[in-house]
This record gives structure tokens, C-alpha cells and sequence, in this order.
């Protein structure tokens, strides 16, 4: 997934942050596109700014604001450490205090029933065929299996490539994992089967393709992706509009992945 194009006079300092952060081990995906709208802010509403002021960062969380607190603080905390990044090199920079936005909201997990994973999965099943998405009837069933059978998060899955999924032993390589380290998992030998089968019928299509659950383009899905996916099918079941606590996020496939 390559990053976004800066072009503010910002441009050349997010640049070097990615670069160091990078060099210091860490994937820096999702933090370098909030950087990429945060340069797209900057160029059209501060077109001359060459440093990252106050008005900036008020601006660019007043723009935020709207958000979940969550999304709120994922969109807040790259710009933060990009402000002490300039300061850190000699340059004139705002630094967004701590505590700003409040603290992340926690969920309990929703650990799904026997029951419901089943009528999840047969609902996934009939996923049917998209003249606009023609691979991800055949995508949706196994990439939600390959979350439930390994305990997969939604990045890990969606930004598998061909190259890490060994489709002769089931081992499979997370090379963009949470944080910065890579990990080794194995597929069972049903869910090998499935993937073999299903890696079949993709290169039908696309022969020549990098990501392993490839889009209508072929490249990386998006991880927003799966939870679209996830209510598309979810909150149409019966059982799920008599779900107790917190509505069940596509993370609780993981969660009860654990559990079980």
C-alpha cells in the first residue's frame, strides 16, 4: 500500500518523520495517511505555512472533531508526534498537549456463540457476485474464516500478500503486525484446504497478483473494508438485534478466537 503523495511545504519533514519512524521498526501505514490528509489540509487551507503552527493543529483537530473518540485520537496522536519530531531537529513547531483528545474508549469484547458463528458463516456463504467487486464473493468467506481460525486482526489479514502465504506447509508470515513485529502462524489443515482452493479460483483471475485477497483492481483491500463487511452480513442475522452490551465489531471474531 504505497503512501500518500505530500505536497504541502511541510512535504520534505513528513517525509524524513516517516523515514526515521520506519528505520526505527515501525510499519507507520496508518499514521503516514493521516499524515497524507493532514498535508492535504495544510496545502489547501495554509498554502504558505512551512511550519506546523497552532492554527494548524487546532484546525486539524476542529476538522476531526466530528469523529469517534477513537478514530479522534488515532487522527490526533501521529500529528503530535510529527510536532515533536520538528522540535526535536531545531525547527518551530506546536505540540498538541497530552490529553488532547481524551483517553481511548474501551469496549468489552463481544465473544460470539456457537450459534452465531454459524449463522454468520452461512450468511457470508451467499455472498453473491458483484459485477463492481468480481473477486469478493470469493474473498468474504475465507477472509472471515482465516480472522475466526487464526486470530487474525483486520490489517493482518487484508495486507497479505501472495509471497506470505505458504500454500504447501499452511505457514503464513504477518509481516505488519501491531506495533513493528512480524510473527509466524500456521493454518489448520481445513483452513489450508480452503485457501488452497480459493488461491485456485483468484489466480484464474489474476495470475500475476501481489496481495493475497486482491480488490476489483487487484491491489489491498482497505481495513475499513472488513468492518463494512462485517455489519453488511452481521446485522442482518436475526440474532443480532437481540445482542446484549456492545454492538459486536469484526475485532471480536479475534476476541473469540482466544476464547475458544
Amino acid at each position: 500500500m504505497p503512501d500518500p503523495v505530500f505536497r504541502s511545504k511541510l512535504c520534505a519533514d513528513i517525509e524524513a518523520f516517516i523515514i526515521q519512524k520506519r528505520a526505527a521498526g515501525y510499519p507507520y501505514l496508518t499514521s503516514a495517511r493521516v499524515l497524507g490528509y493532514l498535508d492535504v489540509m495544510i496545502t489547501e487551507a495554509f498554502p504558505e505555512s512551512g511550519m506546523l503552527s497552532k492554527e494548524i493543529c487546532d484546525a486539524w483537530i476542529g476538522e476531526c472533531s466530528k469523529l469517534h473518540q477513537n478514530t479522534l485520537l488515532r487522527r490526533v496522536t501521529p500529528v503530535r508526534q510529527f510536532g515533536e519530531y520538528l522540535a526535536g531537529t531545531g525547527k518551530p513547531a506546536y505540540i498538541i498537549p497530552g490529553g488532547i483528545p481524551r483517553k481511548q474508549i474501551h469496549y468489552d469484547a463481544h465473544i460470539f456463540t456457537e450459534t452465531e458463528l454459524k449463522a454468520f458463516f452461512a450468511s457470508i456463504d451467499q455472498c453473491a457476485k458483484s459485477p463492481y467487486a468480481p473477486y469478493r464473493c470469493y474473498v468474504i468467506p475465507v477472509i472471515f474464516r482465516l480472522l475466526y481460525t487464526c486470530g487474525l486482526r483486520s490489517s493482518e489479514a487484508i495486507l497479505l500478500s501472495v509471497d506470505d502465504v505458504d500454500l504447501s506447509s499452511g505457514k503464513i508470515l504477518i509481516r505488519k503486525s501491531k506495533g513493528w513485529e512480524a510473527r509466524i502462524i500456521y493454518a489448520s489443515e481445513d483452513m489450508l484446504d480452503l485457501l488452497r482452493r480459493y488461491s485456485h479460483i483468484i489466480s484464474g483471475y489474476l495470475p500475476n497478483r501481489e496481495a493475497f485477497f486482491p480488490n476489483q483492481k487487484g491491489n489491498y483491500y482497505h481495513r475499513s473494508t472488513l468492518d463494512i463487511w462485517f455489519h453488511e452480513f452481521w446485522d442482518k442475522l436475526p440474532g443480532a438485534s437481540v445482542t446484549k452490551g456492545n454492538k459486536p465489531r469484526v475485532h471480536d471474531v479475534r476476541h473469540s478466537y482466544c476464547v475458544y
